[in-house]
């Protein structure tokens, strides 16, 4: 059984005990969560939301927060003396799936 959930503007096909890193919630560390469900298969059959399935949950588990690693960003104008460098790190929750309910 898996199901489709949307967070932060970002599909994301889950399992139960799946470990997925979502842009930073707020929530606090051993917490629990529901999320939107837009799909859902079970063996037997695929329920479909308009836009979200009536009556299906997931529950997630917050299990910690933290930052990704540094992107650099570099832009060059060749022949122009112009640069510009920057860097991005990307603040996430890890999150554990705990509960696919149908």
């Amino acid at each position: 059984m898996y199901a489709i959930v949307k967070n932060g503007g970002k599909q994301y096909k889950v399992q139960e005990g799946d470990i997925l890193l979502f842009d930073r919630l707020d929530a606090e560390p051993k917490s629990e969560i529901e999320l939107d469900v837009l799909l859902i298969d079970n063996d037997t059959d695929v329920k479909i939301g308009t836009p979200t399935v009536e009556g299906a949950k997931v529950k997630a588990e917050v299990i910690n927060h933290g930052r990704g690693q540094k992107v650099i960003i570099f832009k060059k104008r060749r022949r122009k003396d112009s640069k510009r460098k920057r860097g991005f790190r990307r603040d996430f929750t890890r999150v554990r799936i705990t509960k696919i309910e149908a």
